[in-house]
Order: structure tokens, then sequence, then C-alpha cells
């Protein structure tokens, strides 16, 4: 190895070119320039190779020349290339742009190093039209990434002009797909213009496709007092209200969670177009909150807000009394003292059921009944779950279970949002005990309503209308008088 070589000028200058770009890399933070920067690092470290190359080997004198050409050429690439960077680009800003198109400063980095090759080495032409190649790749890389990007997205087609397409933090309408960027124009009127390279990178969000309308959802809170059923009706009612809301795809209401100050409902719809996105959930919005005012369904203030409500007392005296009253009501009670009404009204319990849901299930073991005092109920035996009867308000059910102990005889659901009232096995028996007289007007009346029962549902294999006399004996062996 020939040692002087390793203290020559072009050597001297290749290190010194590598070392002061690296430190012009860790001392700016602009990353334009950083990227700028890069390339000439590379170029620095590939003329410095060249240089080794040249000194290390075995070459022939034409071998040498070339290289020897090549190196001269890169160290000029180099620093050409570290100048322009400077001058064009803002040295400590991270957010500042170019000062020039980065097409601009390739086309001023070729030309002055075609100007200085030319006059100063006019010997090293050929070679450098090569470098030149070479150049002209580092220099418009971006502009020729744009431009195979764009190819990439006239064949795939993930979204046409006129889609509403969102792609990284840009939404908005494609107006234009050019060879070089892609042109978004928001909401707020703006025109984005994103280079086609980087919308190749992004994940591609395309609201107009593969089905025009669609589907956007608003999320309301409620008080805990309103049942669901009735919030989720008075929803469907805004919703219908609306006119960018459109009836097919059908909206529909979801309860979403039971929140820390409110049960949380959603509401999902679907638009023609995604355009008028924010114009329909302000009419949605708008209408549910007008909705929710005619009905007098709350809508909670947020937690962190202390505010002071007034709650209306319930009147439990005239609440008992009503119990009182429906109790009396039914045929197998009318024949007790107001005493035992009113014993049995202050041990009963309101229960509260949604339409669809299952009171009671045939077959299951009971010890109790149940009085209709609001909305209604739907009879049903058999697996097919066959429709016998319906139970509105002031009737009841389950009164074979509460006497006898028997097991369910047919299943029993809510037709809508239903109140019961039951009344159990347990604080019936407390009375009946007391006065077991009671019990041969229960056993007759019982009777008879078995037999209507059993009338109709005149069901195949249907049980045959029990005696007084079995009835009482049942009666009396489950409240322990036997």
């Amino acid at each position: 190895m020939d040692t002087a070589r390793l203290t020559s000028p072009h050597f001297l200058a290749g290190v010194a070119l590598f070392v002061a770009t690296l430190t012009l890399l860790c001392a700016v933070r602009n990353p334009a320039l950083r990227r700028r920067l890069r390339l000439t690092l590379g170029v620095s470290a590939a003329a410095v190779l060249a240089h080794l190359v040249l000194v290390g080997g075995a070459l022939s004198e034409g071998h040498a020349g070339n290289i020897f050409s090549i190196e001269k050429l890169l160290l000029t690439l180099g620093a050409i290339q570290v100048v322009i960077a400077l001058l064009f680009h803002p040295w400590f800003s991270e957010h500042a742009t170019e000062r020039a198109p980065g097409i601009v400063q390739g086309a001023l980095i070729i030309s002055v190093f075609l100007l200085v090759v030319t006059l100063v080495f006019p010997e090293q032409l050929l070679a450098a039209s090569a470098v030149g190649a070479v150049v002209v790749g580092f220099a418009l890389q971006d502009t020729l990434g744009n431009f195979f990007a764009g190819l990439a997205l006239q064949i795939d087609r993930p979204f046409k002009p006129g889609h509403w397409i969102e792609v990284g933090p840009f939404q908005g309408r494609v107006t234009e797909i050019t060879w070089r960027a892609t042109k978004i124009q928001t909401k707020t009127g703006n025109l984005v213009i994103v280079p086609n390279n980087i919308v190749g990178k992004e994940a591609i969000t395309n609201y107009s496709e593969p089905l025009s309308p669609t589907r956007l959802f608003v999320e309301v809170g409620t008080g805990y007092q309103f049942p669901p059923n009735q919030v989720r009706e008075a929803i469907m009612v805004a919703l219908a209200r609306c006119p960018r809301v459109l009836e097919k795809p059908a909206p529909d209401v979801m309860l979403m969670e039971f929140g820390a100050s409110a049960i949380n409902f959603r509401a999902r719809f679907w638009v023609h177009d995604f355009e008028h996105d924010e114009r329909a959930r302000d009419e949605v919005r708008t209408a549910i909150y007008y909705e929710f005012h005619r009905r007098d369904i709350e809508i909670p203030w947020p937690i962190q807000v202390e505010y002071a409500r007034t709650e209306v007392p319930r009147d439990l005296i005239a609440e008992h009394h009503r119990s009182e009253q429906q109790i009396a009501a039914v045929p197998i009670f009318s024949g007790l003292t107001p005493d035992v009404h009113a014993a049995l009204a202050a041990a009963a319990r309101p229960r509260l059921y949604g339409r669809g849901d299952v009171v009671v299930r045939e077959g299951d073991p009971g010890e109790s009944m149940f009085l209709v005092t609001d909305g209604a109920v739907v009879i049903s035996v058999g697996p097919e779950r066959c429709e016998v009867a319906v139970t509105e308000s002031g009737s009841y059910f389950g009164e074979m279970s509460l006497l006898t102990g028997d097991t369910r005889s047919a299943t029993v659901a809510a037709r809508r949002d239903s109140m019961l009232l039951e009344i159990s096995a347990e604080a019936f028996g407390a009375h009946v005990r007391s006065q077991p007289s009671v019990l041969d007007a229960l056993a007759v009346a019982a009777a008879a309503r078995r037999a209507e029962l059993d009338a109709v549902r005149s069901a195949p294999g249907a049980t045959p209308a029990a005696t007084h006399a079995s009835l009482l004996a049942r009666m009396r062996k489950f409240f322990r008088l036997a």
C-alpha cells in the first residue's frame, strides 16, 4: 500500500467532507436538510472508499485513472450538494419548509456540477455524465417516488375524484389526482395537496365505497329513571324527523353502557353523502333534544357539575291504597277481609319488565303470583311458545303456584313495558295460617279460574280443571294445614 497516497489532498478532502457532513447532520434540525445531508454523507463516503481501493488494490494504470476520476467527481458533487443544501434550507427550524422546491435544487446541483466539471476537469466529462445520472437519481428521488406512487394509485384506484377519503390527518373530497400529488378539498374549504408517495404509505379510508350511503352515529345519555324502551322509541321518532337520515338502510338505537351518571345510547343511521355528516349529526342531536323535552326525558348534567334538584316525594299512602284496591279486585282474594288486603299490599313487590322480557317460564318452580298493574303480558305454552292468551292491566296470573306450589304451567312474557305486582307464597301463607277458613273460598275461585284457562288453551293434552275438593286438599298441604 502506498502510504503517501493516504495523505494526498484528495483523500484528506474526502475525509474532511465526510466529517463536516456528519457534524452538520448531528447539529441541524430541519428534516429536509437532514435528508439532503445524508445524501452528501453517502457521496463523501463513496469518495473515501474509492481512494482506499485506489491505494490498496493492484490496479493497472487505466483502471487506477478511472477510479481517481470518479473520486474527484464524487468530491465535487458532495461539496456542491452540501453548499446548495445549506443555502436553501433553514438550519435549526424543525417545521420550516424548503426555500425552493426539491426539483429546482436538483436542477441547480446538476447545472453547477456540469459547469465545474467542464471548466475544471474537462478530461472527466465522460465520467461526469455517468455520475450525473447518479446525481439525477439522488436529486429527483422524491419526484420519481411521487411519480411511481401516482402511477400505482391510478392502477389500483383505491379512490376516484369526487370520493370522500381520509389519508393520515387529512379528510376531504378528492378533486384531482396528478402524477405528483393528490388534491383534497377539506370541509373547511381548504385545498390540501398530498404528495403521492405519502398517500401510498398511509392507510386510506374511503367513505364513498363500496356503498355510497355512510353510517354515522350520535350518542346521548338519559337518567336511570327512564326505561330503555321508552328512550329508544323517542330516539327513533326523532330520527324519522331528520331529512338527511335514510329510511333504508333503517336506523337503530343501541344501549351502549350504564355510565356513571347516565344510561348511554347510540343512535346509528345512514346518510347519502359523507360530505354532510356534520349537518346530519346536528339535525339528529337537535331532533333528539326536542323529542326528549316533549316527553320529559332528562339528559343528565355532566357528573362533575353539581346542581340542585327538587325530588318529587312519592305518595306511599296512595300507592299502598291503589295496591289494596288491585288485590281486592282479584276474584280469589275478593272474599278476604280488608285487613288481609292491606297486609298483602304491604308485602307485595312491584316488578318492571321490558318488552319481550320473560316473567315466568313453563315448567319452572314457582311460589308467587302476579297482578298486571300497567301494560300487558302474553301467555304461551309448549316448546314452540304457542300464544294462548293476552293479559291486560287489571288481570293476574300464576295463582296456582301461589296457592299450591305447582310448577309454572305456561310461559309469560311482557308484550310491552309492563309494571307487575308480585305476591309471594311466604307472605300470603302467613295470613292463610292465621285464618284457615279462607281456603275454602279460595279453592272455589281458583278452580273456576283453572277451568277458564283450560278452556282458553283447549290444546291437546290440556289438564282437566281441578275439582274444588282436590284443589282444597293440595292448598292445605302446601300451607302445612293438613
